[in-house]
C-alpha cells in the first residue's frame, strides 16, 4: 500500500457566494416601509497551508476533489446570510503549485505559509442596497457570483540542506541512520529505500537537515527506475554528497564510474550545476574496500573533490564528514541575503483602462470580456426586467455601449460577454436613456416589454370603465 505520495492532482472548487434577497417591509401602520432584503453570504475559499508535521500528499491522493462550503442567502429585515467556511488544507513544507499546463503558481516554503488555490464568489446585494435615490424600491436582488473551480498540480520538493545521491545499496540509509537520528529501512538489496528521508545533524552549534533520496541508476532522468520520481527532492538542497560503494559486489562497477553516471543524470536533470559537491568512499571497513579506496581517491582529488573515507559499521570518519558539511551549510546560510517582510505593493490601474475589452468576432458578432461585466452578468437574474435593465445601465455607465460603437457594433449585432463556453449572448440594442425614470412598477422594465395578458385586461377594464363614466357624466349634469 502506498505510504509516500509527493505529486498529486488536487479539483478544488470554492463555494458560490450567496443570492440577495429582494423584500419590501410590512409592518402594520408603515405601508410604504422600503425596501429590506440582505446581503448574501461571501463563499468559503480553498486554502493551502504549509504544516511541518505533515510529510506527504498521501491524503489528497485518496481525496483529490476538495469543496469549501457556499454563503447563505439574505434574508427579510436587512438580515444578511453567513459567509461560507474556508476550506484549509495543510501540505507538506517544500510544495509546488503548478497549473496543468506545469506554470508555476506558487512555491510554498516555510511554516504557516499559504496560497489560496480557489476563492469563493462574492454575495449578491439585497435590494436594500440597491436602493438609491433615482430607484427607491428595487424589486430584484443580484445573484451571488459563483465560486472559482479548476485544477491544480501539488509537487513535493524535500526541503533538505544536504542531499546524499547514490547507487541503490550504496550505503546512504545506513549513513543517515548514524548520522542523525533517522530511522530509515535498511538491507541487502536494491531499492530498499522507496521515500526520502529527512535526518536532522547537530555538528557543533550548526544544526542541518540531510536527506536521503531513492537511489539512482543510469537513465533516472528519464524516468527509469525510481530517479525522475525523486530527482526533484535534490533542487532545494544546498550541498550534494555522492555515497560511493567501495565493496560493490558487481563486477562493471566502480567508484569512479558510478561517480561519472550519477553526475551525468544530475547534468541532464538541469539546475544543478552551481551546488558544492563531497564524496564520500563508503563501507571502508571491509579490507577490499580500503584498498580500492586508497585506489580511487588520488584521482577523486585531482579531478577537484573534498573525499571522504567513511564506515557506517564502524562510525569511522563520520565526525569530519559532518562538521564539513556543517560548514558548508553554515557558509552558504550566511550569504545568503537576509529575508525582508514583505512589502504591499499597490499598483493602480492606468486612468484610461477601463477594464474590459471589446473584440469583433466575424460579421455582425462582438466579444465583451473584463471582470466587472463578467461578473455582473453572473450576478443578474435574467427572469427579472427590471434586473436586467439595471445590468444593461451598469454596462452603458461603465462604458461598453461606447466601445461597442467604436468597434463597428450596429443594432441586432450578436454581442457575447464572457469566454466562449460561458457566455451570455444577445442581440445589441443601443440604449437612448438609461435611468430609474424609466422604470415601471417593481420587476418591470418598459425595454424589455412582453405580451402580459393579464395587465392587458386590467388596463381595457380601467378603459371601459372611464368610458362608461364619462358617458354617464354627459348624460347627468347634475
Amino acid at each position: 500500500m502506498t505510504t509516500f505520495v509527493d505529486r498529486v492532482e488536487l479539483h478544488v472548487a470554492a463555494g458560490n457566494g450567496g443570492h440577495g434577497c429582494a423584500s419590501v417591509h410590512r409592518e402594520k401602520f408603515k405601508p410604504l416601509g422600503g425596501p429590506d432584503g440582505g446581503n448574501g453570504g461571501r463563499g468559503g475559499d480553498v486554502i493551502l497551508v504549509v504544516d511541518q508535521s505533515v510529510t506527504t500528499l498521501l491524503d489528497y491522493h485518496h481525496s483529490p476533489h476538495r469543496k469549501a462550503t457556499n454563503g447563505k442567502p439574505g434574508e427579510g429585515d436587512n438580515r444578511s446570510g453567513k459567509d461560507g467556511s474556508d476550506l484549509v488544507l495543510p501540505v507538506p513544507d517544500g510544495t509546488v503549485v503548478l497549473d496543468k499546463q506545469g506554470n508555476v503558481l506558487a512555491d510554498l516554503v516555510g511554516q504557516g505559509t499559504t496560497y489560496v488555490a480557489a476563492q469563493g464568489g462574492r454575495g449578491g446585494l439585497g435590494n436594500a442596497a440597491l436602493a438609491s435615490a433615482r430607484r427607491k424600491a428595487p424589486g430584484f436582488a443580484l445573484l451571488g457570483e459563483p465560486g472559482h473551480t479548476g485544477d491544480v498540480v501539488l509537487e513535493l520538493k524535500t526541503v533538505a540542506d544536504v542531499a546524499l545521491v547514490g547507487y541503490p545499496s550504496a550505503g546512504k540509509s545506513s549513513l543517515i541512520s548514524v548520522l542523525s537520528a533517522a530511522k530509515p529501512k535498511i538491507a541487502d538489496y536494491p531499492f530498499t529505500t522507496l521515500v526520502p528521508n529527512l535526518g536532522v545533524v547537530t555538528a557543533g552549534s550548526t544544526v542541518y537537515t540531510i536527506a536521503d533520496v531513492p537511489g539512482l541508476i543510469p537513465g533516472a532522468s528519464q524516468g527509469k527506475g525510481l530517479g525522475l520520481e525523486f530527482l526533484r527532492h535534490v533542487e532545494r538542497c544546498t550541498v550534494l554528497v555522492h555515497v560511493l560503494d567501495c565493496a560493490t559486489l558487481e563486477s562493471h562497477r566502480d567508484p569512479a564510474s558510478d561517480l561519472d553516471v550519477i553526475e551525468a543524470e544530475l547534468a541532464q536533470y538541469g539546475g544543478l550545476d552551481d551546488r558544492p559537491r563531497l564524496v564520500v568512499l563508503n563501507k571502508v571497513d571491509i579490507p577490499d574496500g580500503q584498498e580500492l579506496a586508497d585506489m580511487i581517491r588520488p584521482d577523486l582529488e585531482a579531478r577537484g573533490y573534498q573525499v571522504f573515507e567513511v564506515s557506517a559499521v564502524s562510525r569511522t570518519g563520520l565526525k569530519e564528514l559532518s562538521f564539513a558539511l556543517a560548514g558548508i551549510v553554515a557558509e552558504a546560510r550566511a550569504a545568503k541575503p537576509k529575508e525582508e517582510a514583505t512589502r504591499i505593493v499597490i499598483r493602480p490601474k492606468a486612468v484610461d483602462d477601463a477594464g474590459f475589452t471589446v473584440t469583433a468576432e466575424g460579421e455582425a458578432f462582438f466579444r465583451v470580456r473584463g471582470e466587472k461585466p463578467e461578473r455582473w452578468v453572473h450576478q443578474t437574474d435574467f427572469n427579472n426586467d427590471e434586473a436586467v435593465g439595471y445590468l444593461a445601465d451598469r454596462l452603458n455607465r461603465l462604458g461598453v455601449e461606447e466601445e461597442l460603437l467604436k468597434a463597428g457594433a450596429r443594432a441586432g449585432d450578436g454581442v457575447a460577454i464572457g469566454p466562449e463556453d460561458n457566455a451570455v449572448v444577445f442581440d445589441w440594442e443601443p440604449t437612448l436613456a438609461a435611468g430609474a425614470e424609466m422604470l415601471g412598477r417593481r420587476g418591470e422594465d418598459h425595454r424589455f416589454e412582453a405580451p402580459r395578458p393579464a395587465a392587458q385586461r386590467r388596463r381595457d377594464r380601467d378603459a371601459e370603465r372611464d368610458e362608461a363614466q364619462q358617458e354617464f357624466d354627459d348624460f347627468n349634469p347634475f
